[in-house]
């Protein structure tokens, strides 16, 4: 873009995936964000296609990540964003770069570090973003802990604990849940993914990872059940927990300092909201807000159970924070709120985890493995 009009111009988006991930995150948060339109979503499902056009009446549809790929190519995208299946990520990511456009991929990037240092590389060559949404990086309690510990209210930390936990005894299915090594299933890449990311965002580089990975439920084919012990070259010890099979859920965050300890249960409600329709550019709507029954603790030598500690107010979660940082990217260049540098350092965890929990032994990160 030249002239001063094509660069005041939205960017074109296109969306390619349009299941939990595709309608319920990305096309909302787009939608919702000064400088991006929403422009083409690909689905081979007639009835997503359907409600696709329903929930953005401007939109276009198509079939195929193909056709995508050629509006791409054609110049009549600007950006495209993977919300689909994990294994076709590191592919299209590849072949839209290739075509000329910047990318958004849905976690995980890819199956291994050495895959997202090799899109990484290509974007460089290519002079075009890549990034990846790690949405909870904005949710509202990680935003919280991240301000008490630029507050300093902790004093040094020495555990950070964070939950992913449901209870689900029966498997749904599908990919996401499957057994075959190259979808990419489990929770260990599905929302250790996550857990992985706001440790290392927190608390710098691993230098080691310990992990148990189960499958606990009947008929299921990935794990279910799984713990990660990362510990950081700060020093400061992760303790990361996924499970579909909790009956009775842990607290979110437990982060324990020198001098105090922070505690937070429940989930951050922006998820829920967009599940029920609700969007973050409703006039006159709180975004992100929860109610102070739902705030979390800080204090030392009591549960907050039984009423130790303070309450704390809980930052508003911000996912659009996220499409808005990376409309300023592609206007004034930059690098985008997640790269896929931070994303291979997240991998290079989650492979250690995997190799961890396969042979029973702590496994070594950085040069000194």
């Amino acid at each position: 873009m030249s002239d001063p009009e094509a660069r005041t111009a939205p960017h074109r988006v296109g969306l390619i995936g349009y299941g939990l991930a595709g309608s319920v995150f990305h096309a909302p948060l787009i939608a919702a964000t000064d400088g991006l339109v929403l422009d083409t979503v690909s689905t081979r499902s007639p009835d997503r296609q359907a409600q696709a056009r329903a929930e953005h009446p401007q939109v276009r549809t198509v079939a195929t990540a193909e056709e995508v790929l050629d509006r791409a190519a054609a110049g009549d995208l600007d950006l495209i964003v993977l919300a689909s299946p994990n294994k076709t990520h590191v592919p299209l990511a590849t072949a839209a770069l290739e075509a000329g456009a910047a990318v958004v991929v849905d976690k995980p990037l890819a199956a291994t570090a050495s895959e997202a240092e090799r899109l990484a590389a290509l974007a460089d060559r290519r002079g075009l973003l890549l990034s990846v949404f790690q949405n909870r990086r904005w949710d509202n309690d990680f935003r919280t802990v991240r301000k008490l510990l630029a507050d300093d209210a902790l004093g040094e930390v020495q555990r950070f604990e964070s939950r992913f936990e449901r209870w689900r005894p029966r498997p749904k299915g599908g990919w996401r849940e499957s057994g075959d090594p190259a979808e990419l299933g489990g929770l260990l890449y599905d929302l250790g993914s996550h857990l992985v990311d706001q440790a290392l965002t927190l608390f710098g580089p691993a230098v080691s990872v310990y992990a148990e990975a189960d499958i606990r439920r009947p008929g299921a084919e990935a794990d279910d059940d799984t713990f990660l012990a990362v510990t950081h070259a700060g020093g400061v010890r992760s303790h990361l927990w996924v499970s579909a099979t909790t009956a009775q859920l842990g607290p979110r965050f437990r982060v324990l300092g020198s001098r105090a300890g922070y505690v937070k249960y429940g989930l951050d409600p922006q998820e829920a909201a967009l599940r029920a329709g609700r969007r973050p550019d409703t006039e006159g709507a709180a975004w992100g807000v929860e109610p102070e029954s739902d705030w979390g603790r800080l204090g030392a030598g009591q549960s907050p159970v039984t009423g130790g500690g303070q309450p704390v107010a809980t930052l508003p979660g911000a996912y659009p924070a996220y499409y808005a940082a990376i409309a300023r990217a592609l206007r004034e260049g930059g690098a985008p709120p997640v790269t896929a540098t931070e994303a291979a350092a997240a991998l290079r965890v989650l492979e250690a985890a995997k190799r961890s929990a396969a042979q029973g032994v702590t496994v070594r990160i950085g040069a000194g493995a």
